[in-house]
């Protein structure tokens, strides 16, 4: 079955390039450009996710636009010897009609046909002084050590394919890592916040009991009792006002 052709247009196409010295992170551009009428989802693909960095590692192109993706390689011991096998993979489908509520379940439900890619190999490039140091050192090793008249055994490497890890995957344990951490404090704050409101209401209850106890006596000492007034029988008030009228009435007549 043909394989379906990637839509996308990759800028660099083929290969992306870090310049070193690699002592700090390397960052190589990559731009994917969606020519057609038709949403696009796509999604970075790695064979050393634990080295590189992306961002976006994934998202949806609309129809005629572009987007920008820096991968960032992170600092490491640059050895010439070595030889660099890292690839990248960009793999693509057109995006469904209306709302996408989860690209990861998107993914998941795509059927071999509905995907395409594309691949990219990484060159390092170290900087003209230290690249031009290689030859020399090449050149009195063999002034030192005489050529070997031996015949050089080939040997067949295997080439076994790739495996390219999503680095969506690779980080989602991290993101989940932090997100039970959030849960776990914001837990750990509301009970907190639960105990400091309880210890709020037990003090008002309290400062209200002391003012109630508290608000008959004045603060400069118990208030004087107020003195009874006798409660006397009507007719002692007859009885002092004819006296009363009689020694009014020696002084009148």
């Amino acid at each position: 079955m043909a394989k379906t052709e990637q839509i996308l247009k990759l800028t660099p196409d083929g290969e992306l390039r870090f310049r070193g010295p690699f002592t700090d992170v390397v960052t190589a551009e990559l731009k994917l450009s969606n020519p057609s009428e038709k949403r696009v989802c796509f999604k970075v693909k790695t064979t050393a996710p634990k080295r590189y960095c992306v961002r976006p590692n994934s998202g949806i192109i609309e129809p005629n636009q572009s987007v920008s993706v820096a991968v960032m390689l992170q600092p490491f011991d640059y050895d010439p010897q070595e030889k660099n096998k890292h690839k990248f993979m960009v793999q693509t489908m057109f995006a469904p009609d209306g709302p996408i509520e989860s690209q990861e379940q998107l993914w998941k439900e795509a059927t071999p046909d509905m995907l395409m890619d594309s691949k990219l190999k990484c060159v390092f490039e170290m900087p003209a002084d230290s690249s031009s140091q290689a030859p020399v050192v090449k050149v009195k090793e063999s002034e030192d050590k005489p050529p070997s008249s031996k015949p050089v055994k080939q040997v067949q490497l295997e080439t076994s394919p790739p495996t390219y890890a999503s680095i969506v995957d690779s980080e989602s344990g991290k993101k989940d890592d932090d997100y039970q951490r959030l849960q776990a404090e914001i837990k750990r704050l509301t009970e907190d916040n639960a105990k400091l409101k309880e210890s709020e209401v037990r003090l008002r209850k309290v400062a209200i009991s002391d003012t109630v106890s508290s608000s008959p006596t004045s603060s400069s000492g118990p208030a004087p009792a107020p003195q009874a007034v006798p409660n006397l029988p009507p007719i002692v008030y007859l009885i002092i006002a004819f006296i009363l009228g009689l020694i009014i009435g020696k002084f009148i007549f």
